[in-house]
């Protein structure tokens, strides 16, 4: 039997046009096209916006690891999970500094500042995080933060102090949300993405497979991150790590056929977009990832942990760049200059 290609997902080679009106029929029928016509037809699409041989290198840091008080079924750093991680307090800015700059030396790009809270305060360790950023924007890295919901005016203090960024995954559907989260709700998250589009922060919102969603979960997560007013400008793809002590902490392994999927359905529907091969990659050999790069994901990050899940050695990332003759892509492509600031000094 000859598969045809349905004649609306054969257009989208070639209409450059940015859709945010998308239906959960049409981005079924992406998903589900057969693997090796679905990494093809995200390829062309990757190649009509980004250089294929460029990706995006990352580093996350805890700045402030554990106790948090939510109650998320795949996250190691909740205080009612009965994990190995131990609560630290905010780590200070210096420090913070000191880590930026070994990440830039590295190759890093852009550095994202994680801390384990519910939501950001109007207080001195808020303070200290807006140093963060001023001194991390002072080397020319492109800076993130994740530091869960914050308001309006939060959001423009950080765009004020310089932050490029924000990170806040929606982490899986509307309808499969309340099994993973209680503690906050989806309106919470969207509410949040849309403080930090207000303040004119780039957004960064994606999500994780393998907690037990079905294929309709994903389908609809990624139904409502290309049905923004603007699409996400980062689309992290991450694949549970499950964590022991968590409630997920049984779950199996997804196949990285099911992440490129995922990865190249988001590419064809958020076309502009830096799609992130997150979590889940020490898993991944050389051949895997080179599909998944192969499939439209053109950011990754690097460092041997990602908040306080393992990560891919770094001496292993050089080697996988250069097996793959990729190289990192630089900071503001996209013609924004970063908001100038003196660099706070970093004591060494």
């Amino acid at each position: 039997m000859i598969y045809l290609l349905p004649q609306r997902l054969a257009r989208i080679t070639t209409d450059s046009m940015i859709r945010t009106d998308w239906t959960r029929k049409e981005i079924t029928d992406i998903y589900n096209t057969p693997i090796l016509e679905l990494i093809y037809q995200a390829a062309t699409v990757h190649r009509q916006h980004h250089d294929p041989q460029e990706v995006q290198v990352c580093t996350l840091l805890s700045v402030k690891t554990g106790g948090c008080p939510e109650d998320c079924a795949y996250c190691p750093q909740a205080a009612r999970y009965h994990t190995n991680v131990k609560v630290h307090k905010l780590m200070e800015v210096d420090e913070v500094l000191d880590a930026a700059q070994r990440a830039k030396e590295s190759g890093s790009t852009r550095f994202c500042m994680g801390a384990a809270w519910r939501e950001v305060r109007d207080n001195r360790d808020f303070d200290k995080v807006l140093d963060m950023v001023k001194g991390v924007n002072g080397m020319g890295m492109e800076v993130c933060c994740t530091l869960g919901m914050l308001t309006d005016s939060q959001a423009q203090k950080l765009k004020e102090a310089g932050l490029y960024a924000y990170n806040h995954n929606l982490d899986t559907s509307e309808e499969f949300y309340d099994d993973i989260i209680t503690t906050r709700t989806y309106d919470d998250r969207l509410e949040t993405l849309g403080s930090v589009r207000k303040a004119g922060i780039s957004v960064c919102s994606g999500g994780i497979i393998g907690m037990g969603e079905q294929q309709e979960d994903r389908i609809g997560m990624l139904l409502t991150l290309a049905t923004l007013p603007e699409h996400p400008e980062s689309v992290p793809v991450n694949a549970l790590v499950p964590v022991e002590g968590t409630p997920l902490e049984d779950q199996e392994r997804v196949s990285v056929w099911e992440m490129i999927r995922m990865i190249a359905t988001a590419r064809i529907i958020m076309p502009k977009a830096m799609v992130r091969l997150s979590a889940g990659r020490v898993r991944m050999n050389t051949e895997e990832q080179a599909l998944c790069f192969l499939a439209g994901a053109n950011s990754i990050f690097a460092g041997d942990k990602l908040l306080t899940t393992p990560n891919p050695e770094e001496d292993a990332d050089k080697q996988l760049f250069q097996t793959l003759n990729i190289r990192p892509r630089p900071s503001f492509k996209n013609g924004e200059a970063p908001v100038k600031f003196e660099q706070i000094p970093v004591h060494v």
